[in-house]
């Protein structure tokens, strides 16, 4: 009887044969080079000897582990290395010497400080990509002031438009963090390509301001243009109505929004129960509807108390408006979408434990991302300084003068 035949082996991942050196901390960095082993890369991340980066003491939720850590930082190997020392300094050269890209997003003016400038690697490395993350700027009146996420959102304005007639609030998220690491991320991308197709390596600068200015274009405008920024109401938009969350009869909240006539007019006519309403002249185009905004949400949260969420959402279905329930981070976690399209895989974190975590959201037909453990700190630094030749008595050696 004929064997089955076994399903093809899954294609090499993009960046494999790639290697990345990171001297990394906290959430920017680490998410963009999290991003490049996803996809292959080798990535060796540098931390201090003792406590390593300061983003695994940010919480001890993950089995003892930090959120924030385990979420940034798998398939990675780590080595610790004091960059003080003589020792860590020759092994980080080598390093680099076999790197094709180097990452670091050191406190300002502290890579140059170190040799680890762009102009001073490409002198040493030629072929070297030196990709560097700071708050704002290596150059400019800022370029000397640190920078942290919630400090850049309110920079931005990003937290003037957050919240609502109460206050002001951060986004939930790292928002300017995960701004910077993206395009810090398609930055490599772009700069790997080039070496590719030129020969010629560049260097890659992203502050956090810039990448998330960048995101703030819409109101920037907006507030140019119109005289006024953005008004903070919540889950409200400032220039379509109706749009936000309204609260149904069973306390959950439902938030839809109308994008066009044809929805106004199915709103109207299929969950309103008010036809009437579509030739309202309060209402007759989606600039009457935001002037008349208060008028227009009072009918629609009086239409919800009538309701509760499962039948609103079908309702809103049937009429062909998009919709969603205001979920929480437990619905969010059990989501059927997530479930069912398998996008949860376990990852091993350090202790030994295996926890869920999000595939990649690029998918790449043919080919599975990596989806290996997060590091210890130090995890790798022998094998990693074998590897370079060092023998277990040299290996001592650095270890007594405190340089890994």
């Amino acid at each position: 009887m004929t064997p089955p035949t076994p399903p093809p082996a899954p294609d090499p991942l993009p960046l494999a044969g790639i290697t990345v050196v990171s001297l990394e901390q906290a959430v920017a960095a680490p998410f963009a080079t999290r991003q490049l082993a996803d996809l292959g890369a080798r990535v060796i991340k540098v931390e201090r000897p003792g406590g390593g980066d300061f983003a695994r003491r940010y919480d001890t939720t993950v089995h003892g582990e930090s959120s924030y850590f385990v979420w940034l930082n798998r398939s990675k190997e780590s080595i610790t290395l004091d960059l003080k020392t003589d020792g860590g300094r020759a092994v980080l050269e080598e390093l680099l010497g076999r790197a094709d890209v180097f990452v670091q997003n050191l406190a300002p003016g502290a890579a140059a400080r170190l040799g680890l400038g762009p102009e001073a690697l490409a002198e040493r490395f030629p072929s070297l990509i030196a990709a560097g993350l700071s708050g704002y700027g290596t150059s400019g009146p800022w370029s000397e002031r640190k920078a942290y996420d919630l400090l850049v959102q309110c920079q931005t304005g990003l937290v003037s438009l957050t919240g609502n007639e109460h206050g002001t609030a951060r986004a939930g998220v790292s928002v300017a963090d995960i701004a910077g690491g993206m395009y810090l991320y398609s930055g490599i991308l772009t700069a790997l390509f080039t070496r590719a197709t030129t020969g010629v390596a560049r260097a890659v600068e992203v502050s956090l301001f810039e990448a998330l200015a960048e995101w703030m274009h819409q109101p920037a405008y907006y507030t140019r243009y119109g005289g006024t920024q953005p008004p903070r109401i919540g889950t409200r938009h400032a220039t379509i109505a109706p749009y936000g969350a309204f609260t149904a009869a069973d306390g959950k909240e439902v938030l839809f929004s109308i994008q066009n006539e044809r929805e106004w007019v199915a709103l109207c006519e299929r969950f309103l129960d008010r036809p009437e309403l579509a030739d309202d002249p309060r209402f007759a185009t989606g600039s009457d509807r935001v002037a008349h905004r208060d008028e227009l949400d009072a009918l629609v949260a009086e239409r919800f108390t009538r309701i509760d969420s499962v039948a609103a959402g079908k309702l809103l279905d049937e009429a062909g408006i998009a919709n969603a329930g205001v979920n929480d981070m437990a619905e969010f976690l059990a989501h059927p979408v997530l479930e069912a399209r398998e996008r949860w895989h376990d990852v091993r974190i350090p202790g030994g434990a295996r926890v869920p975590a999000l595939l990649p959201p690029a998918d790449l037909s043919g080919t599975a991302p990596r989806m290996d453990a997060v590091p210890a700190v130090g995890e790798q630094t022998e094998s990693i300084l074998a590897e370079l030749g060092r023998t277990p008595a040299e290996i001592d050696a650095l270890r007594a003068a405190g340089a890994v």
